[in-house]
């Protein structure tokens, strides 16, 4: 990963300092010496200025089309937790012992493992003296699409897959190659910056609301309390990963994971947690997340999380079922900690109900390699974690308020947060940006 490049303009200037690193593919190039510097060159150009191009109606430095790269991002590029999970006062551990005697036999087994996860993250005391993050990294993502009848795959239309560089099934060959740059300060602090081929997303928390912000959506605030980001729990975060399971987990058996034996422990969303995440043509049903931790180890060697939602119209209902299945490698100590420094991450999106085009399956898959990892970063304050400037004030207004505001004061600020039907790039049957639980509004006016 690159965090400099020379100066695009002049070559007797300063490196230009990158907002997010690159990866060093972006500055490879056929032929080799200066030419291949020039490639690079104007590769990192056309990601400097990649947002621009949106704007300006452009087409983007990236073999997918510009309504696949959406897609694959919306869904890959920022999910989020389906719990909120706060900073306890008391730790994990100690709360685990409290709860320990007094619980069924599947709770208590599930406290256990997590004691047992704490121990092998490296100890309460190190996990404890962890108050910042910073986490920079490279993914490559690839995806495929299969239609079926029967919401497995299995059919005679057979598979087709969806993307540029037609990497998918192939271990991350190919696909679209980016970086992303991760901060945190506890769990309900955090901001997030990705770019994949000259795409960028930057997502975040401040405590009171979660946000999202892309060159085609701009930005908007998830409904509910504020949830941590899903990418923290990929290893990155192992308090973050205890507290989530310290709560209301159960043991729910045994599982071999690539011949490594191990407990799997599983957490529900409550049903006040899904309500207020609903609207009036969308409603979450379930959102269910599984540990798989090593028997072994201690460590967590897998995470899993389904949900299912609901979207209704006049013709009917569609649903949508997302499972992301994330798998975790490479476990390196930072300052007495173990962290995940690699990984792959599999979704499959499944569509069925009142549909002409009968039931659907996408598949996507992203690959991510941890380059740097920090802790207790000096000078991380409130300031690097606030949300765009239209949503400080309105981050606690329902949807409908916040459109009232957006109204009144339509000749000072932006057009509307919501993309007009017309512009909205469709991607064969993927009004599959439905299962994006926080761009909902943006599924229906498609």
């Amino acid at each position: 990963m690159r965090k400099l490049c020379p100066n695009l303009e002049r070559d007797d200037a300063l490196d230009t300092v990158l907002e997010v690193p690159i990866p060093e593919e972006m500055f490879s190039g056929a032929g080799g010496g200066s030419r291949g510097s020039r490639f690079g060159c104007a590769s990192v150009k056309a990601w400097m200025r990649s947002h621009a191009a949106d704007r300006s109606g452009a087409g983007e430095p990236c073999s997918m089309s510009r309504g696949e790269l959406q897609l694959m991002l919306g869904v890959i590029g920022a999910p989020l937790i389906p719990l909120p999970v706060s900073h306890a006062k008391q730790s994990p551990s100690s709360v685990l012992c409290e709860q320990l005697k007094g619980d069924p036999i599947e709770s208590s087994s599930a406290k256990y493992i997590v004691q047992q996860y704490i121990a092998a993250s490296g100890g309460e005391w190190a996990l404890n003296k962890v108050t910042s993050m910073y986490a920079m990294g490279k993914v490559r993502m690839t995806a495929a699409e299969l239609n079926s009848s029967d919401a497995d795959g299995s059919s005679n239309n057979g598979g087709a897959q969806r993307g540029g560089k037609k990497g998918g099934g192939k271990g991350g060959a190919g696909g679209e190659i980016g970086g992303f740059v991760l901060w945190q300060k506890k769990p309900e602090l955090w901001c997030l910056e990705l770019v994949v081929s000259g795409c960028k997303i930057s997502a975040g928390s401040d405590g009171k609301v979660a946000w999202r912000q892309t060159p085609w959506h701009q930005s908007h605030a998830s409904r509910g309390p504020p949830r941590p980001l899903r990418r923290s729990l990929q290893g990155l975060d192992p308090m973050l990963t205890a507290s989530l399971f310290a709560e209301d987990s159960v043991c729910i058996g045994e599982r071999s994971i690539d011949g490594e034996d191990c407990f799997v422990l599983k957490v529900e969303a409550e049903a006040s947690s899904l309500r207020a995440r609903n609207s009036s043509s969308v409603e979450i049903i379930r959102h269910t997340v599984w540990g798989y931790f090593s028997q072994r180890t201690g460590l967590l060697v897998q995470l899993e999380d389904s949900h299912l939602l609901q979207i209704k119209s006049g013709g009917g209902s569609v649903f949508w079922e997302t499972t992301m299945e994330s798998r975790l490698r490479d476990y390196r100590a930072v300052d007495g900690v173990n962290i995940a420094h690699s990984g792959r991450t599999a979704v499959s999106l499944v569509r069925f109900g009142d549909t002409q085009d009968g039931n659907t399956r996408t598949r996507m898959e992203e690959h991510w390699d941890i380059e740097e990892v920090d802790f207790n970063i000096w000078g991380l304050s409130m300031d690097c974690f606030l949300p765009p400037s239209d949503l400080r004030d309105g981050g606690k207004e329902s949807q409908q308020q916040q459109q009232e505001e957006l109204a009144v004061v339509k000749a000072a600020r932006p057009p509307p947060l919501r993309i007009p039907a017309v512009a909205v790039v469709r991607v064969g049957p993927s009004q599959v940006a439905a299962v994006n639980l926080d761009e909902t509004e943006s599924l229906l006016a498609r």
